[in-house]
């Protein structure tokens, strides 16, 4: 699999944020969807990783800078056809490589709370996350849950 910084401008990556976006509207009520659309995700300070095994797209994933600190990870997302195959798990290794290499003390991120988010969560477990309270501008919300990491 290869991990590329993506422009954001593919058809592929296109639909894969739509396919994100409307997942998060089965999932969560809009005032708990928490999810970049394409033009947010284009701030300077997001940089957006999409990634691919041939000329396929499999997954995607952002990092925000919130300070020179503290990161948190963005629109995770796993191409439907290629679930459960590791994408998730790379993808992620390769944001926490990336944090660490810019030097952050913390990696958070926040998620939905509902049961369609348990794979996620345990995802980010498996990497040594832990349940926090909000952080930046987050307030609590019973569909969210808030996770963080020490790098």
């Amino acid at each position: 699999m290869k991990i590329i910084v993506d422009d954001l401008t593919g058809q592929e990556i296109t639909k894969l944020i739509t396919e994100h976006l409307r997942g998060m509207e089965l999932h969560s009520p809009p005032e708990s969807i928490h999810a970049l659309n394409l033009e947010e995700l284009k701030k300077p300070e997001i940089t957006f990783w999409s990634a691919w095994e041939q000329d396929q797209l499999v997954g995607c994933g952002a990092l925000k800078e919130l300070n020179s600190q503290h990161g948190e990870i963005k629109s995770m997302r796993t191409s439907t056809s290629h679930l459960r195959k590791g994408v998730a798990r790379k993808i992620l290794q390769h944001i926490i490589e990336e944090a660490k290499d810019r030097g952050y003390q913390r990696l958070s991120l926040e998620t939905g709370s509902m049961e369609a988010f348990e794979p996620a969560k345990r995802l980010y477990l498996s990497f040594d996350f832990q349940y926090c309270s909000p952080f930046s501008d987050y307030i609590e919300d019973p569909n969210s849950v808030f996770m963080t990491r020490k790098l």
